[in-house]
């Protein structure tokens, strides 16, 4: 004290015992306060904000939160007959594709044509977090890849590229691998003739490299020549280079937001968020059945699935076999949503779903309780049901097999029980090495399942 000029008398006293037990009372009180939400099952999305991070948990809290009673599909519920498949399972994806046609709605092929209809208005938002809806595993599956343009034709994805430049840097690499992969299968193929008859380990070996190396040389031939039909055509360039442009153009200004497109981490937030739209017809739909939702069970509505690009769902469909890989599958055209019951009693199923098929028999929607925990729901955008013909044609043009659509729910959340033993989802093997379970199942943390 002397050292530093400071007299014993300035210093604070001993406190007394009683003021101590009420100081650290008090630092408990506070901590109790302000402590973090529990870790949930599904992470916040990217695009929830700092400040909205915890309140988005605390509501995934209460969509998780225990019943104390069976839920899910282990509730014993009483789904209407309008929530069911039709004696006809065609029928019921026919009907959304009947729609479409009656319409000629514009269907977004990938991100660049999804952001072009979102700059047109014809989509809106879908916020993280309202007042009565979480959005609880929208977007999960999107990468943080580079962005592409998506060939319908060949159902193989372009990256795009800002100029010419890019593109013929990426058709000489291609280029350059396919050829030594042509390469090393002769090089296998010779090898395998000088091997004798009797060599039948060595030939077994060799015979699988050479089917492995055939396939890999196959798929670069394959990318190869679809380059090449962008690079050698000004025409098929130049819509690369506007995707690309048009991309980039959004993400500088999304709303008053920017994100960084060469930034894996930015790319993945923008695609999240570019998934987070719904036709305004869907989206009333959405917040009049979360609304009624709330007011009855006082918990947010989860929902895992809005607009999807048919990219996306091609995505979705390489892990959910499931998952609709027709020209039209309802949730391009941005009138489809799935709301998750995988945590609700059997009384909240019960009201939800009569809630749905009261509004399907009011001409509004087409609906569907999924096996995978799902309620698919499929809005009418002028409120009636396509015509009959139509519908029928539709089943006609599709050749849909009797099995129908079971689910074409995001793989990770198509089965919460096995995405959380780390069975599936694209986050699946971080579940399974978390480890920890809470009441016995194990717990994923909230920053990364």
């Amino acid at each position: 004290h002397r050292r530093m000029g400071i007299r014993s008398s300035d210093c604070p006293q001993k406190m007394p015992p009683a003021a101590l037990v009420l100081s650290l009372a008090g630092a408990l009180l506070l901590a109790a306060c302000t402590r973090q939400p529990k870790g949930t099952f599904v992470p916040p999305p990217p695009t929830v904000s700092s400040p909205e991070v915890n309140p988005w948990r605390e509501a995934a809290a209460r969509v998780e939160e225990d019943r104390n009673e069976p839920s899910g599909r282990r509730a014993q519920v009483q789904v209407p007959p309008e929530l069911k498949h039709y004696n006809d399972r065609r029928r019921f994806l026919a009907v959304q594709v009947a729609e479409w046609r009656e319409h000629e709605f514009k269907l977004p092929h990938d991100y660049a044509e999804l952001a072009a209809m979102i700059s047109r208005n014809q989509l809106v938002e879908v916020a993280p977090l309202g007042t009565d809806y979480i959005l609880y595993g929208v977007g999960e599956n999107a990468g943080d890849e580079p962005f592409a343009h998506y060939d319908s034709a060949t159902g193989e994805n372009i990256t795009l590229h800002s100029g010419p430049e890019g593109l013929k840097e990426e058709y000489d690499r291609v280029s350059l691998l396919s050829k030594e992969a042509g390469d090393e299968v002769a090089r296998l193929e010779k090898e395998l003739k000088q091997v004798g008859k009797r060599e039948r380990e060595r030939r077994k070996a060799l015979l699988a490299q050479v089917t492995q190396k055939r396939d890999a040389a196959t798929v670069l031939e394959k990318k190869q020549r679809l380059l090449a039909s962008f690079y050698k055509d000004p025409a098929r360039g130049k819509l690369i280079f506007d995707e690309s442009r048009q991309l980039r153009e959004l993400a500088a200004d999304f709303a008053g937001k920017a994100y960084d497109l060469e930034a894996p981490a930015g790319r993945r937030q923008f695609k999240v968020r570019l998934l987070s739209f719904l036709r305004p017809e869907a989206l009333d739909v959405l917040l009049d059945l979360a609304r009624a939702y709330k007011e009855k069970f006082g918990r947010p509505l989860p929902v895992t699935s809005l607009v999807r690009p048919e990219q996306y769902q091609r995505l979705l469909s390489e892990t959910n076999s499931n998952a609709t890989r027709i020209a039209a599958p309802p949730h391009s055209t941005g009138f489809a949503f799935d709301i998750y019951y995988r945590y609700m009693s059997a009384a909240e199923q019960d009201y939800l779903m009569a809630e749905i098929a009261r509004r399907k028999v009011a001409g509004q929607l087409e609906a569907l309780r999924e096996t995978r925990d799902h309620f698919h729901v499929f809005v009418f955008a002028d409120g009636r049901l396509p015509s009959e013909t139509l519908i029928a044609q539709t089943i006609g043009r599709l050749g849909l097999s009797r099995a129908g659509m079971q689910s074409d729910a995001e793989p990770g959340l198509k089965d919460a029980k096995a995405a959380r033993a780390g069975k599936t989802g694209r986050e699946s093997k971080k579940a399974k090495v978390a480890g920890k379970t809470r009441k016995g199942k194990p717990v994923a943390k909230a920053e990364g399942r």
